[in-house]
């Protein structure tokens, strides 16, 4: 953590630098995209690392409205607040899209600004690489590579969304904009190979074997995003050979603790493969970097810390999924994922199925906080929940110091187990044992003959609440009838969102 303070400390200097002389709207009108040597000292090789940091930290300071949008279409997630102020996010959890939505266009915006700065890092770093010696132009690649993978991250995220969006390759942004929108398949080749590119130049270790930016991007996070993209595409057996390479390294293993993986004791665990990274410092007061939760989190609430802030109710655990994992006795991975309120317990008996409820389902986390009834929501994401007890002291934010989880071990055993189900050949292990490692963890029976709808199964008690994974999965395999539930009717029209009003506007696009 000291070497973290000490890097976020370097960070607070490079934002400050990025300002006056990389910003996107003011030093690319001025230079044309381009860096006048004016502006920094490129000999100085030790300062290189100040544009590697700027990267990671667009990357990290996501706004809040970048998982919500990317998660909330799943049949595992609900948009909390029918008929509020947020009535265009209940509309889309519906398949019902205004394009003159604010957060459409704000997420749209997140990410390519994102873009934009992450290749004006690059770009930086190349500059100094043309004046660096010895050991700094290995360091210089490796940063280079570093960067495409948070530009591929970034791409893939919103082509998930969109579809067809523009791919940045140059700091001259008018340059790829006017080359038009590029399909989704082209946009996850271009992911794929980026990935390419930075895979030979990253460090061979886990995330949190790295000393010099801990939890840093390092060559299997690469392979994961690759792995990724082409799951997009349904190439499985690339899926298979990319997410068999991280397998047979043997250095990722499932955190013993599921409930924990998600709290402070989880980060930078051996399972995670990319995770976005906060911290107030450990400090009661002063500088603190840290993600809005509260959107995630419930409105009314008893925290064993009294001080601790509620949240708003955004995000809300479906009853379809409940209901699924109680069919499944699935405890643990159940009572990690939903923080119940006393009405949606009431709301789940009101099923005469489901009258009589396992006794561990409560509205009393494991930690001892107490979910209390509110308007907006029935259920709270407990994967985005940090107990009280786990608050710095003095820190009352919701969620404060939580670390965000991307991509973790979990997700490439069961990319594994479906590229093989898919018919996709892999020698690392069979798909039977890479579900049963993941049902082993929650002391779930093991099971035999994976199917395609076995992994899904597992996919969706896994990773519910997660990224999307779970809509993204069902568009892609066609399931439209999954997301056709508790009223909602989905069609293939519903995909993709439409492109921002205020994009349509400015750029060239067609919805």
């Amino acid at each position: 953590m000291k070497k973290l303070k000490q890097l976020l400390k370097l960070l607070t200097m490079l934002l400050v630098m990025f300002i006056t002389v990389l910003s996107c709207s003011e030093k690319l009108e001025e230079n044309d995209g381009q860096l006048s040597a004016d502006d920094l000292d490129f000999t100085l090789s030790e300062n290189m690392v100040l544009p590697l940091i700027g990267a990671y930290s667009e990357t990290y300071s996501r706004g809040w409205e970048d998982p919500l949008l990317i998660g909330v279409r799943g049949d595992d997630v609900n948009a909390g607040g029918v008929g509020d102020a947020q009535g265009g996010f209940t509309n889309a959890d519906l398949f019902s899209y205004d394009n003159g939505y604010w957060m459409f266009n704000q997420v749209w915006e997140n990410f390519y600004g994102d873009i934009t700065d992450i290749v004006n890092s690059r770009e930086t770093i190349e500059k100094y690489k043309e004046f660096a010696a010895g050991n700094y132009i290995d360091l210089a690649d490796q940063y280079i590579a570093e960067t495409k993978v948070l530009s591929g991250f970034q791409h893939l995220q919103m082509s998930r969304l969109w579809s067809d969006i523009f791919i940045i390759t140059t700091s001259n942004v008018s340059e790829d904009i006017d080359k038009g929108v590029k399909t989704k398949e082209e946009v996850m080749e271009y992911v794929s190979d980026l990935m390419d590119e930075a895979i030979p130049f990253l460090p061979d270790m886990r995330p949190n074997e790295r000393t010099d930016i801990p939890g840093g991007i390092t060559r299997y996070t690469a392979l994961a995003i690759k792995a990724l993209a082409n799951l997009e595409l349904e190439n499985y057996q690339i899926v298979a050979d990319v997410t068999g390479q991280i397998i047979s390294s043997n250095k990722f293993s499932l955190y013993p603790d599921f409930y924990e993986l998600f709290k402070k004791p989880g980060q930078y665990s051996n399972e995670n493969l990319f995770e976005l990274q906060f911290s107030d410092y450990n400090s009661d007061s002063g500088d603190v970097n840290n993600h809005l939760y509260a959107p995630f989190g419930p409105a009314s609430w008893t925290p064993i810390v009294t001080t601790a802030s509620p949240g708003w109710g955004f995000y809300e655990p479906s009853l379809k999924y409940i209901k699924f994992m109680i069919d499944r006795d699935d405890e643990t991975r159940l009572v990690t994922s939903v923080c119940f309120t006393p009405r949606g317990i009431d709301e789940i008996m009101l099923d005469p199925d489901y009258t009589t409820l396992p006794s561990y389902i409560s509205n009393v986390t494991p930690d001892g906080d107490i979910f209390n009834d509110y308007a907006r929501a029935m259920f709270a994401s407990g994967k985005h929940y940090l107990p009280s007890n786990q608050l710095t002291t003095g820190r009352n934010d919701y969620g404060s110091s939580k670390n965000f989880i991307v991509i973790r071990y979990a997700e490439i055993l069961l990319m594994y187990a479906e590229a093989l189900t898919q018919g996709a050949s892999g020698g690392s292990m069979t798909a039977d044992q890479a579900v049963n490692l993941i049902r082993n963890r929650v002391n779930m029976t093991p099971i035999a003959g994976v199917t395609t709808d076995d992994v899904m199964d597992e996919k969706f008690a896994e990773l519910g609440m997660e990224w999307g994974i779970r809509y993204f999965d069902m568009i892609r395999l066609n399931k439209y009838d999954e997301l056709s539930y508790d009223g909602r009717t989905f069609t293939a029209e519903a995909e993709y969102l439409p492109y921002p009003q205020d994009q349509l506007d400015l750029l060239p696009l067609e919805n």
